[in-house]
């Protein structure tokens, strides 16, 4: 993978957002580079508000996900969050299962073993599953091509 250098933005806009912002120009830079360019998107940036989210009913299938989870809870059912080892899979692992688990105690984690597993769902992960009763996996960050 190679490095793409980002050219150098417009001095006039730089420090503008520089003053807009009270900072340093070299951190203007690097904002105006990503395409913040006004207080107010340096703002929603920097201070998101969940107003700024996108709505999760875009992601395909999103709401057969949640019924699914629902229909889990309900039925008193064991549910297992199961994500990579990497940053963003725990990540995602310790936010969902913190989450339910605010509101619902059979919430489990599983994080495979990066060398005998890999990364994605392992039959060693779904075994460990079966073997403990858990009949719903919530699957994070396992990748879209891990068909098998």
């Amino acid at each position: 993978m190679r490095w793409t250098i980002k050219p150098k933005p417009s001095e006039e806009k730089v420090k503008l957002l520089a003053e807009a912002l009270n900072v340093e120009e070299f951190v203007a830079t690097l904002l105006v580079q990503r395409g913040i360019e006004t207080f107010e998107q340096a703002r929603q940036f920097f201070r998101p508000t969940l107003e700024d989210l996108h709505n999760p009913y875009l992601m395909k299938d999103m709401d057969k996900a949640v019924e699914r989870i629902e229909l889990a809870i309900e039925n008193g059912e064991n549910i297992l969050v199961f994500g990579d080892y990497d940053v963003d899979g725990t990540t995602a692992v310790s936010l969902v299962s913190s989450y339910l688990k605010t509101y619902y105690p059979n919430v489990a984690t599983y994080i495979p073993d990066r060398y005998d597993e890999g990364y994605g769902i392992s039959f060693k992960g779904i075994d460990f599953a079966d073997d403990n009763g858990f009949s719903l996996i919530i699957a994070l960050d396992c990748g879209i091509k891990s068909i098998n």
